[in-house]
């Protein structure tokens, strides 16, 4: 039957472009302040907060192919989309749930008391909303495309301009107003920061979400699972690897390629279109490491941001809403770099790391905070220039001693508990931010076109798993280093990071010397070629029919 159109377009995708700025606000929006709700509301050290968060992170990019395999081999996008989406909304119910202060404090002294079961429900809301964002992410822009015609391939391209445009407004508007709604207070026996309302809006917004995906189901054009080709290069690869080692004899002549293996099981396009993707999977090996400094932006420079200054004049900024600068300078830079820059640097790849430059002179102005079960006390003498500043082992403890008891004259003595507020002023995180969403914009624009180009038609899923596999393992290398190095000061933790990185570019661009590019499309033709002299080869009699059948029309 024919779908529902407006101005050429399938009515469909709109209800597909609104399920998709929903979707990014609620993920973007949580993700925005659950490091400050492990650091404040948990009560746990940065490291071990930082931890967590890459975790989760790490599980969102690997879920993806779990999401892939579901709805091409079993139950289809639409299916697949709409059940995950239902474990997305429960998740961040639960997330929110979990926030909720007064539902363990008993005493209402303004603590859980038992943070078991906040961090239990924590850990059970996070899982889910793994399973649920990574579980679509590779569903609903493909699902969007099967909306259109193959002859509406102008309307197809626009479709995922404006499918991108929404992702990138639903993360900026929520990396704005969640902080604001977590700064709030809220409570019903004590007063606390509204981590409830940051992480309830986002889940209303994915109820929403899901509300309207399914208020669309009559319009859209659902294409049935036609089998997952990642499941075939797979079996490939095994049955090559396992062939080659039935095969290790020196009396077994040599293949050109080990993949040539599994010609005994699999055709020779297959076998030809698996090679084209493990030459440009072996490239991203690599490319971790970007995403291992890219996505601290949510975890390590948050925290940096919470030692700063957010006084803008009239407008206080909180800390997690420095996140901000990155979408509204991908707005900006990415026709300046897709117009200018783009076509300057070309198949370069470049990325920075600008933390370090920071920190140092952050460092010099961070308080010396006390050791734990340790209070900071300054006693300043009057009658001296000098101060002292005493760490104590449990403010408790401190006795004040009488006035008679005293031998000096105690109008010379002042006791003061305090610490200074920082200076270092947020504002100076912007450059370290306009450089790393620099590198962003090239990375992503070159990396994905460069993939795309040398990839078989069939094979763009497989490649989009593997990039977005990267993401995963660079959240899994902040997560090792985080919580394995014992490294005393924050600025070390750069420096490693950064050489890391360094190391990492040399290795790229040696590797990226000896690659060889190929033409996916020749490649299949000549296979075209080959397969049209077999089976002429095979019945030539049928082959001539045919032509002849053409060659009337």
């Amino acid at each position: 039957r024919r779908m529902p159109s407006c101005f050429g377009y399938p009515l469909s995708i709109a209800f597909i472009v609104v399920n998709e700025f929903c979707e990014r606000f609620s993920y973007y929006g949580m993700r925005a302040v659950l490091v400050l709700y492990f650091k404040y509301f948990l009560r746990w050290d940065d490291n071990f907060s930082t931890a967590i968060y890459h975790t989760f992170v790490a599980l969102c990019y690997l879920t993806p192919i779990l999401g892939a395999l579901i709805a091409d081999s079993w139950l289809g996008k639409f299916k697949t989309i709409v059940s995950l989406s239902i474990v997305y909304t429960i998740g961040q119910a639960v997330m929110a749930v979990s926030s909720i202060n007064d539902m363990t404090d008993h005493n209402r002294d303004g603590n859980p008391d038992n943070i078991a079961v906040h961090i239990a429900l924590s850990m059970t809301g996070l899982i889910l909303i793994a399973l649920g964002t990574g579980g679509i992410k590779p569903c609903i822009s493909a699902f969007g495309g099967d909306q259109f015609e193959d002859h509406q391939e102008k309307q197809r391209s626009r479709f995922f301009s404006i499918f991108y445009l929404s992702i990138n407004a639903g993360s900026l508007i929520s990396t704005v107003i969640t902080p604001i709604l977590r700064a709030q207070e809220c409570g019903i026996h004590s007063k606390q920061q509204c981590y409830p309302l940051a992480f309830g809006v986002p889940a209303a917004l994915m109820a929403v979400s899901l509300v309207v995906f399914i208020a669309g189901s009559g319009m859209y054009k659902k294409v049935q699972p036609q089998g997952n080709i990642m499941v075939r290069v797979f079996k490939c690869i095994g049955f090559a690897i396992k062939n080659r080692f039935r095969h290790r004899s020196k009396e077994y002549p040599k293949r050109e390629h080990w993949l040539d293996w599994a010609s005994e099981k699999y055709d020779k396009r297959l076998i030809a279109q698996t090679k084209m993707v493990l030459k440009v999977l072996f490239l991203y090996i690599p490319l971790p490491m970007f995403w291992a400094l890219f996505d601290q932006q949510g975890s390590r420079w948050t925290l940096q941001a919470t030692t700063m200054d957010g006084d803008f004049g009239a407008i206080q900024i909180q800390p997690d809403q420095m996140q901000t600068v990155n979408p509204i300078l991908i707005i900006i830079m990415v026709p300046v770099v897709d117009a200018v820059i783009y076509p300057l640097i070309q198949k370069c790849k470049i990325n920075f790391t600008t933390d370090l430059l920071l920190f140092f002179p952050l460092q010099k102005t961070l308080p010396v905070f006390p050791a734990s079960g340790q209070a900071q006390v300054k006693i300043i003498n009057l009658g001296s220039s000098n101060a002292e500043v005493t760490f104590l082992p449990d403010l408790q403890n401190v006795t004040v001693l009488p006035m008679e008891s005293c031998s000096q004259d105690v109008t010379q003595l002042r006791y003061i508990e305090d610490i200074q507020p920082n200076t270092v002023h947020m504002a100076w995180q912007i450059p370290q931010y306009f450089i790393l969403t620099c590198a962003e914009v090239v990375f992503s624009v070159t990396g994905l076109e460069f993939s795309y180009s040398q990839a078989p038609s069939n094979m763009k899923s497989v490649l989009q798993a593997g990039w977005l596999l990267t993401v995963a393992v660079g959240n899994i290398i902040v997560l090792i280093v985080a919580g394995a190095s014992k490294l005393s000061e924050q600025w070390a933790e750069y420096v490693l990071f950064a050489a890391l990185l360094f190391a990492v570019c040399i290795i790229f661009a040696v590797m990226a010397y000896f690659y060889t590019y190929t033409d996916p499309n020749e490649v299949e033709a000549q296979l075209d070629e080959e397969e049209k002299k077999k089976q002429i080869k095979q019945d030539p009699d049928s082959y001539g029919k045919e032509s002849e059948a053409v060659s009337r029309m």
